[in-house]
């Protein structure tokens, strides 16, 4: 993945969600070429020279500190997350691109099993569901009938249809594996096989090409999704996602069935069916 690249277009993207006025300064009245902030206007804002912060945005300035880092963070009114992805793209780490088969950290398919009440799954680098107990399959689908490489969260969303049936609020879902992306191409911008995988999501599915410019990054760690499933029909369900520290790329994502509930009854059903 082109560093340089992306730290041009979300520094740009980020700039044009601020309007001049949201942050006291003027228009005149005159007609922007430009949304949002100009380049000159966010230096003036974060305190740094304007050559300084072009050479930023442009990928040639290897020496910028971390403070300077957080004085365009806080101008650019960033989160946390994306303030740390900022970091990451502007003054990368020295990671190992390559990596061996990733595999879910030890033990935790049993606990995957010991889940009978609720779907789990665990997901690993470039999205790839690593592990899952019984519920999650019969929910999400069969992950088990699905092709290694194919078995990723990001392949099953954009490029199987089955996914838009699935998920009753489609571009939620989508928007929540984009952010992930993003959000690994900060972390680790020398993995090939991820940069494969956007070239490949960008060249087959039109919603992803269109939501990819957005430029969202997230660290999503719990939320919800409306559902639908043809033995239960029309559900929803909350979730957490829980960080491995063992394995920092990988998240167990734990989805909350209410005890005593109809959609708890359903889940029964349900992991009965799928236990034969």
């Amino acid at each position: 993945m082109d560093r340089q690249a992306e730290l041009k277009a979300f520094l740009r993207s980020r700039r044009a969600r601020i309007r001049p006025s949201d942050v006291g300064l003027p228009t005149y009245g005159d007609r922007r070429r430009v949304p949002g902030l100009r380049r000159e206007e966010l230096a003036r804002l974060a305190g740094v020279g304007v050559d300084y912060y072009v050479r930023l945005e442009q990928g040639r300035n290897e020496k910028i500190s971390g403070e300077l880092l957080d004085a365009i963070a806080r101008a650019l009114r960033l989160d946390e997350v994306e303030r740390a992805h900022l970091h990451n793209l502007a003054r990368p780490a020295r990671r190992n691109g390559h990596r061996c088969e990733e595999r879910a950290a030890p033990g935790l398919q049993r606990l995957l099993d010991s889940m009978t009440q609720a779907p789990a799954y665990v997901v690993g680098r470039r999205t790839r569901v690593l592990a899952w107990n019984r519920l999650a399959a019969s929910v999400f689908g069969d992950f088990g009938a699905v092709p290694v490489r194919d078995r990723s969260m990001a392949r099953l969303v954009f490029l199987d249809p089955a996914s838009r049936g699935l998920y009753r609020d489609w571009e939620a879902k989508a928007r929540d594996v984009i952010a992930r992306l993003r959000l690994e191409i900060g972390l680790h911008p020398d993995d090939t096989e991820l940069t494969g995988l956007v070239t490949e999501l960008s060249d087959e599915s039109p919603d992803f090409r269109r939501l990819w410019e957005d430029q969202d990054v997230v660290d999503k760690t719990h939320g919800g999704y409306r559902l639908y499933h043809e033995s239960i029909g029309p559900f929803s369900m909350d979730f957490r996602a829980l960080r491995l520290p063992e394995e920092p790329d990988q998240l167990l994502v734990a989805y909350i069935v209410e005890p005593g509930s109809a959609l708890e009854a359903a889940m029964r059903r349900l992991d009965g069916a799928a236990g034969g």
